[in-house]
């Protein structure tokens, strides 16, 4: 690892406007707080209007003239575009503009590659950053050496891997093997679990997932007002008001434009909404892209074979929004929508009841007197069904419980 002095990058963010102009500007509002986050210092964006990119040079050659004199009027030294480019689109905008130039998907990765904080993560985010590389090895030519620091240089750090194929493809094989383990290592956690059911916490990165995790089960995961503040994911117990207990996963936020590397390196993680009984969809209420973003949420769903699943949208920071705003709040793919405040603890209790509602679909309520020889049944009770009543009688264990239905037929 080569130790890199401090470094900021000063940068002009570049999108095109394929479609409508109001949502590429949110898309550019969501690249600026990327860069911000990565550690950069925006100083400006420019967008065109085009309805495809240049297959050279992504955007056209007026706004490339343009942007060579932006750059030297304002000291910039480096140019993230919006979208992700091709190996000869990136080289090409470097010789004409003589400057570093990032994607969205370089620009990810490299927060990736700072927050992640497990051994999980970091095989993760390093197998995410080296197939992103291969790829652009050939275009780039010998050398993506990027020693003067700044974005993109976090991670596995500057090795000879990013000038040698072979010895990528050789790296990657080694993570796969990995992460195979690690899978392995989370079924058999998972089959521990034993019918417990497990619901997910999914959503747009910086929605609140987090903080509904800390409120619900005083897990102590970070939250912080950023994109992509936690990486690795976290499951809690959470006992519900009838006594029953649940498995609450938080996941990693998703985002638009999601590096295709990165669904496919995280999948160990993402896999967490994939085997979850039930999907907890936590929205901004108060970001007017809300909409958007809930499609981005349920397109990864899809693409992750995570969806059809009972799912429970959590409208969250309504204490942001105007009370007339809220009444035009819907889903609907949700099964049920809750209006909530998670700082303030609005909407959480609403929220239990609901998980409640939706586990008792799976469950059978029995009522039965087991003799004494088979007390062990009232345990697999407790420890799987809700106890509702147990009186010691003459005749044996009275019992009143809901049961799930695989162990219903075991009683």
């Amino acid at each position: 690892m080569i130790e890199l002095e401090q470094y900021q990058d000063r940068v002009i963010l570049v999108g095109l406007c394929e479609g409508s102009e109001e949502a590429e500007l949110a898309s550019l509002g969501e690249l600026s707080e990327l860069a911000k986050t990565a550690g950069a210092e925006v100083i400006t964006q420019i967008m065109q209007r085009r309805s495809r990119p240049d297959p050279a040079t992504y955007i056209g050659s007026g706004k490339i003239d343009e942007l060579r004199e932006l750059t030297e009027s304002l000291s910039a030294n480096g140019i993230i575009c919006d979208d992700e480019l091709s190996p000869a689109q990136m080289k090409n905008l470097q010789d004409q503009l003589g400057c570093k130039i990032m994607d969205r998907a370089l620009l990810i990765l490299d927060i990736f590659a700072g927050r992640a904080t497990t051994s999980e993560g970091k095989i993760q985010v390093e197998l995410a950053q080296l197939k992103y590389r291969q790829m652009r090895l050939i275009g780039m030519g010998r050398s993506m050496s990027r020693l003067g620091g700044g974005i993109g240089t976090r991670g596995p750090g500057e090795k000879k891997l990013e000038t040698d194929r072979r010895l990528i493809s050789e790296r990657i094989g080694v993570l796969n093997r990995e992460l195979k383990e690690v899978r392995k290592h989370r079924d058999v956690i998972r089959k521990g679990r034993g019918s417990l059911k497990t619901a997910a916490i999914v959503g747009y990165t910086n929605a609140g997932k987090s903080t509904l995790l800390n409120h619900l089960t005083d897990a102590d995961v970070l939250e912080e007002d950023a994109l992509f503040a936690t990486l690795d994911p976290t499951t809690r117990l959470l006992t519900l008001p009838g006594g029953s207990g649940i498995l609450v996963t938080d996941t990693v936020g998703f985002i638009r434009k999601l590096p295709h590397q990165l669904i496919e390196a995280f999948k160990s993680t993402l896999e967490e909404a994939m085997y979850a009984d039930i999907i907890i969809h936590v929205a901004d209420a108060s970001n007017p892209n809300v909409s958007e973003q809930m499609a981005v949420v349920y397109e990864t769903l899809h693409e992750l074979n995570a969806d059809g699943k009972p799912t429970v949208t959590l409208f969250n920071k309504q204490d942001r929004i105007e009370a007339a705003d809220a009444v035009h709040l819907r889903d609907a793919h949700a099964d049920y929508t809750i209006k909530a405040a998670v700082l303030n603890d609005v909407g959480l209790d609403r929220l239990k009841e609901v998980l409640e509602e939706i586990i008792r679909r799976d469950q059978i309520l029995i009522e039965r007197v087991f003799p004494y020889n088979e007390a062990g049944k009232t345990a697999l009770i407790r420890e799987q069904g809700q106890l509702l009543e147990e009186e010691y009688t003459d005749r044996g264990i009275k019992i009143r419980a809901y049961v799930p239905r695989e162990l219903y037929g075991r009683l």
